[in-house]
């Protein structure tokens, strides 16, 4: 069991690390694609993927079963992309990125009310807290104010809490038995078909010939084949074996590997405020994921019983 969860968490790490890179990818992207073309395109090329990879037929066991995979494709493919894509037209990223940085609380507070098998403790939030205010400072290190756009961050906010309760639909469908490449797959043909109807809305081209060049080719099939395809499958996996509130926790390093990415593939400069952000972020998550409290609440636990057992005498 102990090996299991670390291979949760060597996975869980994995899935941050490429997610945090995807922000260089799309940035190269937008040179030539509307967001719309890249989120279709990618998810996509990822079905397509896990059906070549493991192409057997899922047999659903319940029909209850077929709408939590609804769910879950509607949350944690169109809908969140969605949202978070439209949210980045009406406000500054660095709000997007600090609003959706907040899905871990969402996911602790809906997982204790939906599934009530994940108890809240107290590391979760004064880690949270500290990650926070690390995020924040990462954020907001090249910006001179901090600006308010209500719809924008609005916007933002709902992107959090879909996914957050894609979260807690793929702890739910977990408990299954269903195997997690299907499950995924599951979830990208549902998203991608409710995506179909947004592609008449915003500007969507097939344009084959834009992926000609090279980069564009480079990126979409990161996108598609790493971002999508491979983590999707690994952070499935590692809700699986962590828990949602555990795994979703990593999300807090996504600015952080965004900033390095940054500094490595684009030449961005990093600031001192950035740099002090990244120290608080790593060390929230470090706080929310010890086992410290813990011990010191069994620890707190274990004398009372003892006094308990004491006075009775």
């Amino acid at each position: 069991m102990e090996n299991k969860n670390t291979v949760g968490h060597l996975v869980a790490l994995l899935t941050i690390f490429i997610w945090g890179t995807t922000f260089i990818s799309t940035k190269i992207l937008l040179n030539d694609f509307t967001p719309i073309e890249i989120l279709f395109i990618r998810f996509i090329m990822g079905l397509i993927a896990l059906m070549v990879v493991y192409p057997h037929r899922m047999k659903v066991k319940d029909k209850k079963h077929e709408l939590l995979f609804m769910g879950a494709g509607l949350c944690g493919v169109t809908l969140y992309y969605l949202l978070e894509n439209i949210a980045l037209t009406f406000t500054m990223a660095s709000n997007v990125g600090v609003i959706c940085s907040l899905a871990p609380f969402f996911t602790a507070i809906l997982t204790y009310l939906f599934l009530k098998d994940e108890p809240l403790r107290i590391n979760f939030f004064i880690g949270f807290v500290v990650s926070m205010v690390g995020i924040c400072l990462i954020s907001f290190s090249g910006t001179s104010n901090f600006q308010l756009n209500p719809l924008g961050d609005l916007l933002a906010v709902g992107a959090t809490i879909v996914w957050a309760l894609y979260s807690v639909l793929t702890r739910k469908i977990s408990n299954y038995g269903y195997n997690t490449i299907q499950i995924t797959r599951r979830f990208f043909f549902y998203g991608t078909l409710f995506m179909i109807p947004s592609l008449f809305l915003f500007e969507f081209k097939l344009g084959l010939e834009r992926f000609a060049d090279p980069v564009n080719l480079f990126n979409i099939v990161f996108l598609g084949l790493g971002a999508s395809a491979l983590c999707f499958v690994t952070w499935n996996f590692a809700v699986k074996v962590l828990g949602a509130i555990k795994t979703s926790i990593y999300i807090y390093m996504i600015p952080v590997i965004t900033v390095v990415t940054s500094i490595l593939v684009l030449h961005e400069k990093i600031t001192s405020m950035a740099a002090i952000g990244t120290v608080l972020t790593l060390a929230g998550l470090f706080v929310s994921e010890s086992k410290i409290f813990l011990k010191k609440k069994a620890s707190k636990q274990k004398h009372n019983d003892h006094a308990k057992k004491a006075a009775q005498v």
